[in-house]
């Protein structure tokens, strides 16, 4: 079984990441390597985030590597909040509810609800960058429905679905997610070597 280093402490990532992959990983997060680092992550897309954490990783603790990044966009607000998801409440880091609250105070009188979540994977294995990404349509609700999940997944509808990411299990919100998809894509290519 191939180990690979997930670069993140997210718990709800790496538990998601380590379900899908199942038996075909070992995969180790950054605590796991003894990596304490704040990386930095400046990019203004979503690929430049995911390149500039995975280049980190493996430039300093010299490992294989993957490292990705999710952002919510909704098209009435020109993509955001993008790569700004996990900060998009003013003056708060990673604060869910927060970034919650501020999405739906932008989106007060839009009435088109169109969004889509979007990851991107960078891979860095012997020395050489791939890139995989994973797209999932819906819309946004005026409320959050369900208390499952993490991030905006209470707001946010699968096409064809008639609930919320966070209203779902997490093996049903797997089976379709935009992580779920990169993440089908990163480990049907490590499957060839």
């Amino acid at each position: 079984m191939r180990t690979i280093v997930f670069a993140t402490n997210n718990a709800h990532k790496l538990s998601e990441l380590r379900a899908m992959a199942g038996d075909s990983l070992c995969i180790r997060s950054l605590s796991d390597i003894g990596c304490t680092d704040d990386i930095p992550e400046t990019g203004d897309t979503l690929r430049d985030n995911a390149l500039q954490k995975a280049r980190w990783v493996a430039s300093r603790y010299g490992c294989d590597c993957f490292a990705d990044d999710t952002g919510l966009e909704v098209e009435a607000l020109g993509g955001e909040p993008g790569v700004h998801s996990a900060r998009y409440a003013p003056g708060t880091d990673h604060d869910s509810a927060a970034n919650m609250r501020h999405l739906l105070r932008r989106m007060d009188d839009i009435t088109d609800r169109r969004a889509c979540f979007r990851t991107v994977i960078a891979l860095i294995i012997d020395g050489r960058e791939h890139l995989f990404e994973g797209r999932v349509d819906g819309e946004i609700l005026t409320a959050p429905e369900g208390d499952g999940g993490f991030g905006y997944d209470p707001l946010f509808r699968p096409d064809g679905w008639d609930k919320t990411f966070g209203s779902a299990s997490a093996e049903a919100k797997n089976s379709v997610s935009h992580r779920a998809r990169a993440t089908a894509r990163l480990i049907q290519y490590l499957k060839t070597l």
